[in-house]
Parts: C-alpha cells; structure tokens; sequence
C-alpha cells in the first residue's frame, strides 16, 4: 500500500487543534492536494527531513457511515455488523417519530430518530478530531441520558472501546477501573462529578483528554490545574460537523485515510461487574454479543413503534443498555426518569413498557400496599377482599391453564388431571365476576396511578414471589427474565403467553441452557437442582487481562457457569404444568448457599424474601455459614414499627421502643412471614444504618453484599452465638 508522508511546513495540512476554535478544516492542506505537483505524482513518496505521517487506519460502522467509506475501499453491506449500525436503520424507518425525551437534564431534551442518528455521527467524527483512535480504551463514567446514548454509540462507531461505569461508584472504584482498563480518556457526566474525582485526574493515571457531557466548563473548580484539554458536548459535535462537512464534500479530504469496517467479533464495550463477592472484573462485550441481544428479544416483548418506555437504571448495567438498543430498533420512545420522579412519571407517560430490577417493584407493591392500609376500615376490607378473590381465581387460572410449575419427572394419572381441570374451571367460573368487578373498584386506580400499559420487564435479580402474585391478581403482566453481565445480559425471559410465575422463563433464541452437579459437571435431570451453565452468541469474549478466571468460567465448549442454582421444569403432556415444560427455574447463588453444622445447605435467597413481605423490615441478611442455626441482620423499618407499635400497646406514648422490643417484635415477623420456608431464623442482630451503594454495602446495582456486611459485623455475628 502506497505511503504519503505529509510534510509539516506552511504548505501543508497539520491537525488542528479543536482548542483554536472553529475555522474551517480544509485549511493548507488543499493547496497542496489540489496542487498539479501532487496530482502528476500522486505515486511517488514525498520526502522532507521534517516530520512525516502515515495515512491514518480509520474504522468505520460500515452502514452508519455508508456515505463516508463508500467508494474508498472498505467493504459495504447490507447486514448489522457493528451495534452502531442499528441508527442508520431506525432513522430510515421512524425518522421524525421522537426517540428519547430527557426532561431532568439542562437543556430538556426531545431527539428524534433521523436527529439520533446525527448526533452520534457527529460525536463520532468529533472523538476522531480530538485524537481517539480505533482500539483505543475511553472511560465513559456517566449516568443514564440521551448524551449518554449518544457518546457510548459515538464512541463505538470509531471502533474504539468504551469502559462504563456510573457517578455513584467511589473514586477509588473508578480509579481502578480506569487503569486497569488501560483507558487513555474520560467522558464524564458534568462539571460536579469532574471535581469530586479531580484528584485521579490530575496527579494518578495519564489522560489525552476530558469530554464532560452536561453543564458549563466555567463550573470546573480549578479548570487552569487541568492538564489535559477538556471539551463540553455542543464542542465536540461542532468539531464533527466541521469535519465531515469537509470529508463529505472531498474526495481528497477522504483519501488521507485507509478505512476500515469494524468486525462484529471486536470488543465494542468493557463491561465491570458488580464486585458483590470481590474486586470487579471487566467482562469484554462484542459487538456480536450486544447485536444478539437486539435481535432476539422481539419474541419476549413484542414491542411496536409508538410504545414508550420508562427509562430509569443506569445505563452502564448491561440490562439497561440491552433494552435501549432494542427498544431503539422498534420504533419505541424512550424517557428517561429517575428513583425520585418515577412516581410521577408512571402517572405521566402512562409507558407501555418499565424495565427495572426486582427492588422498584417491590416499592410499587409496598407503596399500594401502604395505601391500603390507611384507607378507611371499610375501603381497606374492600380492597383486602377483592385481592383475596384474585388471588384464588388467578391459582385456579394457573391450574386449568397448565402454567404450574413442578419438580415431578411423573406423568399425572389422566383421570386425575381430568378432575383437576375441570374443578379448577369450575373455581375459576365462579369467582370471574367478583374478579372484574375488583378490576372496575379497585385495581383501575392502582393501573392509572402505576400506568404499567403492557409489560414490566423485571430482571437483574430475583423477583419475590408475593410480589409476582400481587401483579398478576390485579392485571398488570410483570415478565421476569434472567442474565448476566458476562451474557450481554439476557439469557432467558417468560413470554406474555407463557408468563409462568415463579420461573424465568424459556432460553431466548440460538441459547442452550442446561443443569449440571457441582461437582461431577454431569447434567442433572429436569426436575434436579444443579449449576446452570449457558452456551449461546451472547456470551462475553473473555474478562480483561484475566485468562485464568475466563477460563474458570468459560470452558473448552464455550458453556458459561453462571454460578446460579436452578432446575429445569419436566414436560408433561397433562395436567396442571403441561405448559410450563422447559422452564427455568432459580433458587439462588451457588457461592451464597449457607452450609450449617448439621451438613444441610440453605439457600438464604428464599427466607429474605420471604421476610421483606413484612412492612417492618426495611433489608435483612441471613447467615450461619458452619453454624448450628440460622441468624439475620436487620435493618427495620423504624416509622412502620412507631405504627405497629402503637396498635399493640394501650400505652400512648410510643414515640421511642426499647432494643429489646424492637427484637421482639422483628421476632414475631420473621416467624410469621417465614414460616412456610424450610428453615428458620434464630438469633436476629438490629442495625440501624441502612446497607448503601455509598457505605459499599450494596453493589451499584443495589444488590447487598453479604459477604462485606459479614465481615463488618463479624464480632456481633460470633456474640450472637455466644
């Protein structure tokens, strides 16, 4: 291949600095392109003794940027091969229909498809003006918003790769991750989130340059202190409009570059985990793996242009970004919302859809359950009832539906399956119209108040059984799904017309999912509870600079060891589960399973959440690991304890309890909530502080770490046994 080498004198082109501001970028270096010295010896190598380039390697998304490589040697086509790819496609098809409204960021914003589309080529072609390079690492630590959006698949689009994580991580955390990474730049939420990790900015790794996302670069405290450049949003886009105005319209512009499509096995994102059991590992996400997620969910959620989605987890959490990809590609709004507005939000937007982890809908049930509860005598009985009612008529549904789970290999006796049909059918007839009637009385407030229209997508965690029943018996169909970061995440989903409660679901397409023994790696039969391993596109290239522990959870055949616990329903062709054959089931982690003295294995998963059914506890961690008996920390809901407090006691003055009766009273909800799980709590130790993202007791993506808040409470735990 031929080599120029531009010489860097007047007459020729140098780089521009973005910092110089906005003069044109066609500059000296058309006089000498369009020079007769250069068009009669565009073969010959021009020599100078000063500085000299190479043409630069420019990767491409090879249908986002079809106007730019074609015709310049990169292979075009037709087929997503890189996840950017996708914008080209949805600004075709929904072109003005608006995409994403952002109401908390300032300016507001409301993008339209064909204006998504724009952005991110223009922050695409900005990133390359300010010197990133295709394979180059860049850390994007920001929260969820449409510039979010546009920077990840900006940054994708070069072929670079971006390194996510949210603004609530410590700066040590993201200290961590940025060199271990080997990122060379930081985008970054806004100007307060800069200063408060200034320090890693300014004296512990190296950094090309800063892009922050929202806000004014005059709020930057000690901005001269900086440096490294830094550039707002509007400033990178403008150095992408200028810039691909003049490749556009030059075919000499373009021919100072050799280009290059992304390969759809290149790593398009470096993805940390959680760390809920150790120091996070950077899971490498393909732009195969992500573009497997978006062809493949449609069946699970049969979205269609117009729908809206609720936005509100992080987008750095690999459900969120699936989702938004997906949704994108159907036509659906996006808006985007927060913990503290979702309330108002559901009422507003009315969305189709809300794709959130299990804990939000344990807040909508405990908010409609506290309603209820101090409502008058009468509305309260009303509605106690109706939800009595339901929950029968919903069984009996599930029964003569066939969509019951069960651990039986066994074939149900056709006479027997005949009786259990028709009786539930029976059931079921019978209480249909007080059904209805309780869906006109009572649930239509709660629909118009949750505004849930079609689906939420609950995943990320494990949805708590009472709270599955309770949407159901109202009417508001929750699809619970499974994942993991190391699979882009989804792995499986329940269907809307196969929304067996309790499992997860079937495999979604092209994934192979099966059980095996812990310890033999031999399958287990349905019915069996063993490790789930999962084989399928999705799953990661590897973790970062950590063969050994890919290795460990990738074996030779590309299956993946989840670590979850789970089994597989049997499929039966009667009787009450001949529709639930296949199914997964989860029963918790095989690194969180509790081993007492006795040799019996606990899954705590179950008990916790059997305890969180009761309104005085607020988070609550069971442990006995070698111990005679199980024991729990937990943190009460202290204003909900006032309450129940007083309606047991004639004394009035109940504004402060004794230790003693707060145990005592957490006692008796413990035993009364769990007392269908197969162990029970013993001992019980009451902290008062809650387990927080910041205190580093939950992972960002509000699971407890139990192996942390263990060890915190390691001398009360043994004084308990004592």
């Amino acid at each position: 291949m031929m080599t120029l080498m531009y010489m860097s004198s007047s007459l020729v082109w140098r780089p521009r600095d973005p910092k110089q501001g906005s003069s044109p970028l066609l500059f000296e270096h058309n006089k000498l392109i369009n020079s007769e010295l250069f068009r009669r010896n565009r073969n010959l190598r021009i020599r100078c003794e000063s500085e000299t380039k190479e043409l630069q390697i420019r990767k491409c998304s090879p249908i986002l940027e079809n106007a730019l490589i074609s015709g310049n040697g990169a292979l075009t086509c037709k087929e997503w091969i890189a996840v950017p790819d996708i914008w080209s496609t949805s600004a075709e098809k929904f072109g003005d229909r608006v995409a994403l409204i952002d109401p908390y960021h300032d300016p507001p914003t409301n993008m339209t498809y064909k204006q998504l589309e724009q952005e991110i080529l223009n922050f695409c072609e900005g990133l390359r003006v300010v010197g990133l390079k295709p394979d180059e690492k860049i850390a994007l630590f920001a929260d969820n918003s449409c510039r979010w959006l546009v920077a990840d698949q900006g940054i994708l689009a070069t072929g670079a790769i971006d390194v996510v994580r949210g603004t609530r991580s410590s700066a040590e955390e993201l200290l961590q991750i940025y060199k271990h990474s080997d990122s060379i730049a930081l985008v970054v939420d806004d100007p307060a989130f800069l200063n408060k990790i200034s320090g890693i900015c300014q004296s512990q790794v190296t950094i090309r340059f800063v892009i922050v996302l929202w806000g004014e670069k005059s709020r930057i405290e000690n901005a001269e202190a900086f440096e490294m450049p830094i550039y707002c949003y509007k400033e990178i886009l403008d150095f992408g409009i200028e810039s691909r105005t003049a490749l556009l319209h030059s075919k000499d512009n373009r021919e100072q570059y050799t280009y290059k499509t992304i390969s759809s096995d290149d790593v398009a994102t470096i993805m940390y985990t959680s760390g809920t059991t150790g120091n996070p590992k950077g899971v490498m996400l393909t732009h195969k793996n992500l573009l497997h997620q978006i062809t493949s969910l449609w069946d699970r959620f049969p979205a269609v242009p117009g729908d809206r989605f609720l936005s509100m987890l992080p987008p750095w959490h690999a459900y969120e970004r699936a989702s938004e990809y997906f949704s994108l590609t159907y036509g659906i709004q996006i808006a985007y919302t927060t913990v503290k507005n979702l309330k108002d939000d559901l009422r507003c937007y009315q969305p189709h859809y809300v794709v959130s982890v299990p804990l939000v809908f344990e807040t909508l049930y405990s908010g409609i359950q506290k309603q209820i509860s101090s409502s008058s005598t009468v509305q309260k009985f009303v509605a106690l009832s109706f939800l009595r009612i339901s929950y029968a008529y919903m069984e009996a549904k599930r029964i003569y539906e066939g969509s019951c789970l069960t651990t039986s290999l066994e074939q149900p006796p056709y006479l027997v399956s005949l009786f259990d049909w028709l009786w539930a059918r029976i059931v079921a007839a019978i209480l249909f119209p007080l059904h209805m009637l309780a869906k006109t009385v009572v649930y239509s407030k709660i629909h118009s108040s949750i505004g849930i229209s079609k689906a939420g997508i609950s995943g990320g965690g494990s949805l708590p059984s009472h709270v599955d029943k309770f949407f159901e018996a109202i009417g508001i169909l929750v699809q619970n799904g499974y994942g993991l970061t190391e699979s882009s995440p989804v792995v499986a989903a329940r269907s809307p017309s196969n929304n067996v409660l309790g499992s997860i679901g079937h495999p979604i397409r092209q994934t192979e999912l099966k059980v095996v023994d812990a310890e033999t790696d031999v399958v287990r039969p349905c019915g069996s509870k063993g490790v789930v391993k999962v084989r399928g596109p999705q799953v990661m290239k590897g973790y970062y600079k950590n063969p050994l522990a890919t290795r460990q959870a990738i074996d030779e055949n590309g299956w993946l060891n989840t670590g979850d616990i789970g089994w597989i329903c049997p499929s039966h062709s009667r009787g009450r589960s001949r529709n639930a054959g296949g199914v997964i089931v989860l029963e918790g982690r095989a690194k969180d399973t509790i081993v007492l003295s006795s040799g019996e294995n606990v899954e705590p998963t179950e008990i916790e959440e059997a305890a969180l059914r009761s309104n005085l506890i607020q988070q609550i961690v069971v442990f006995g690991q070698d111990r005679r008996r199980l024991g729990a920390l937990v943190v009460p809901n202290k204003n909900e304890i006032l309450l129940e407090e007083k309606n047991l006691s004639s004394d009035s003055d109940t504004s402060e309890l004794s230790r003693e009766q707060v145990t005592n009273l957490l006692h008796r909800e413990l035993k009364k909530w769990t007392a269908d799980c197969s162990f029970q709590i013993g001992p019980i130790l009451i902290v008062d502080e809650p387990f927080t993202i910041e205190s580093g007791l939950m992972s960002p993506t509000m699971k407890i770490r139990r192996h942390e808040v263990a060890s915190l409470y390691k001398e009360q735990i043994n004084d308990l046994y004592k």
